[in-house]
C-alpha cells in the first residue's frame, strides 16, 4: 500500500466547547489522546494540524509532529490540503483525516479506510459507514446518511432519511425492518492529488443545501468508496455531555488496566 499520512485538524475555537482540543480527559488533553490512537495505526506519519500555538505547546511533551496552519480555512479539508502541499506529498500518498475530537477512535478504522482507498484506483476518497438500527437516528438531521451502489461507491449523502421507504414512511414507522439504512462515519482517506484539486473548487449547490462537504467531490465527478466499519465507531465530542461520557469511559478503561 502507498504511504499513509494521518492528519488531525485541531482548531482551538469551538462555539460549543471553547478550546476543545485541550480539554482534559483523565489527565491528558483530548488532542493527545486522538494523536496516540492515530499512532497505533499503520500510518507512516501522523501530523497534528492546528491554528493555535497553545495546541502546539501542549503536544510538545509528546514529541508529536505539529504544523501551524492558516487560521482562515473554511473547512477541515482545506487545512488538510495545506498540510499535503507543505509536506510535498507524492500524488498517490493517502492522507487520512482524523477529527481532533475523537479520542476513542479505533486505530483499526484508520487502517481500514486507508486500505479501502488503496484498493480502488478509480476512487479519490474513501470513508466508512455503519447500519442504522433505530427510527430516531434515521430521522435525525444531524446524522448523515449514505446510499451506496453495488461496488460500494457512494450514490448520495444526505441529512434526510434516504433511501425513502415509499410504503412505510408516509406515516413514520415505529421500528426498522432491515439494515438498508447506513449512517456515515466522518473518517476520510484522500489521495494527495485530489486535495490539490479540491481547494480550487467553489462549493456546489447540493453541498450548500445539505451542508455536506463530500457532495462537492461528487459534484465534480469524483468517486467515493464507502466501507462498512469493521468495528463500532464511538461518537466524538461535540457537547459537554459528550465530554463527560468520554471521560467516564476512559476512566473505566484505564482504571481496569
Amino acid at each position: 500500500m502507498n504511504d499513509v499520512v494521518v492528519v488531525i485538524p485541531a482548531r482551538y475555537g469551538s462555539s460549543r466547547l471553547p478550546g476543545k482540543p485541550l480539554l482534559d480527559i483523565h489527565g491528558e488533553p483530548m488532542i493527545a489522546r486522538v494523536w496516540r490512537r492515530a499512532c497505533q495505526s499503520g500510518a507512516t506519519r501522523v501530523v497534528v494540524a492546528t491554528d493555535d500555538t497553545r495546541i502546539e505547546s501542549a503536544m510538545r511533551p509528546y514529541e508529536a509532529e505539529v504544523m501551524l496552519t492558516e487560521r482562515d480555512h473554511p473547512a477541515g479539508t482545506d487545512r488538510l490540503a495545506e498540510v499535503a502541499a507543505r509536506l510535498g506529498l507524492d500524488a498517490d500518498t493517502i492522507v487520512v483525516n482524523v477529527q481532533g475530537d475523537e479520542p476513542l477512535i479505533p486505530a483499526s478504522l484508520i487502517d481500514q479506510v486507508a486500505r479501502r482507498l488503496a484498493d480502488d484506483a478509480s476512487a479519490s476518497i474513501a470513508t466508512l459507514a455503519e447500519p442504522i438500527g433505530d427510527v430516531e437516528t434515521l430521522f435525525n438531521p444531524n446524522v448523515v446518511k449514505v446510499v451506496r451502489d453495488l461496488y460500494g461507491r457512494a450514490l448520495y449523502f444526505s441529512r434526510a432519511p434516504v433511501p425513502w421507504d415509499r410504503e412505510r414512511f408516509a406515516q413514520r414507522p415505529d421500528y426498522l425492518e432491515t439494515d438498508a439504512w447506513l449512517r456515515h462515519i466522518g473518517l476520510y482517506a484522500y489521495r494527495a492529488s485530489f486535495l490539490a484539486e479540491y481547494v480550487d473548487w467553489l462549493p456546489s449547490p447540493l453541498e450548500q443545501l445539505e451542508q455536506l462537504e463530500q457532495l462537492r467531490a461528487m459534484h465534480h465527478g469524483h468517486r467515493i468508496q464507502v466501507a462498512l466499519a469493521s468495528e463500532a465507531h464511538p461518537a466524538g465530542v461535540d457537547t459537554q455531555e459528550d465530554l463527560e461520557r468520554v471521560r467516564r469511559l476512559i476512566a473505566e478503561e484505564e482504571g481496569a488496566t
